[in-house]
């Protein structure tokens, strides 16, 4: 197994190791990797949907989507991105944070990739909170948000009324690590609990600029038979649509994480 940074910001590419043979020892050391980095590419990997899924539970029990899965795996999703249309996940957020205990982590498997683009871009909120003045940080550590999934619901033709909702600090606590991290997202967040949307808005709309400034970020480029995978609770990423209609096909499987509250 060999390492070597992805950016300054975040992320560490581990090569020369095959995925499905990791035991518990080598598990434990990309554990301790990930938590500080963050994000971990694995290039060149052959994997099935169950061997995708094995490698997975190394962290812990999978969490299915709650808008659709893949045939015969309902952890598994399939991001198909063929045209701008089509793209869901072209907009900063952290995935599934209108759930009670949001994913810890987010794997995902290439199996097709544009020539050139399609890249994800990655927010280091560490980093964001870090840059945070002193009375900012005192404000932040107080608060709570509210977070939905209504507009997800209303995208994939569900029921708005049952989407899941939650309350997360707007500042979260690592568990693994003791890390401090913003933890608000455009796509999910409606307002700090009592307080009124006109009144989260204007805080709500600096925190979202601030926490994706240029110097938190990194971006991977994908190739086939790439596995990604980053932490839930301390980063925000993008899908970065500028691949025209260049087809874009990953698998999408999630872990477990734990309630913030």
């Amino acid at each position: 197994m060999q390492t070597r940074p992805m950016s300054a910001p975040l992320g560490l590419i581990v090569e020369d190791l095959d995925v499905r043979s990791v035991d518990r020892e080598t598990w434990r050391q990309l554990n301790d990797l990930f938590c500080k980095h963050h994000v971990l590419v694995f290039p060149n990997q052959r994997l099935t949907p169950p061997e995708h899924q094995q490698f997975a539970e190394h962290w812990g029990e999978l969490v299915p989507f709650p808008y659709g899965s893949l045939p015969d795996y309902p952890n598994i999703i399939e991001l198909r991105n063929r045209g701008k249309k089509g793209d869901v996940n072209q907009h900063w957020h952290t995935d599934m944070s209108y759930a009670q205990a949001p994913p810890k982590l987010t794997m995902l498997y290439a199996l097709q990739t544009p020539v050139l683009g399609g890249e994800t871009a990655f927010a280091n909120q560490i980093l964001a909170y870090q840059e945070l003045s002193t009375g900012m940080k005192r404000l932040l550590d107080e608060l709570i948000a509210e977070h939905s999934a209504e507009d997800l619901a209303r995208l994939y033709g569900a029921d708005t009324a049952e989407a899941l909702r939650a309350e997360h600090p707007v500042v979260r606590v690592h568990e693994e690590s003791g890390a401090r991290a913003l933890y608000v997202c455009r796509a999910f967040t409606r307002r700090f609990k009592d307080w009124s949307r006109p009144e989260s808005k204007v805080l709500l709309e600096y925190l979202y600029e601030h926490s994706v400034r240029p110097e938190f970020q990194a971006r991977h480029q994908w190739r086939p038979n790439d596995l990604v995978m980053w932490d839930n609770r301390c980063l925000l990423h993008y899908a970065v649509h500028d691949h025209g209609d260049d087809p874009r096909l990953l698998h999408r499987l999630q872990v477990q994480g734990e309630s913030t509250l």
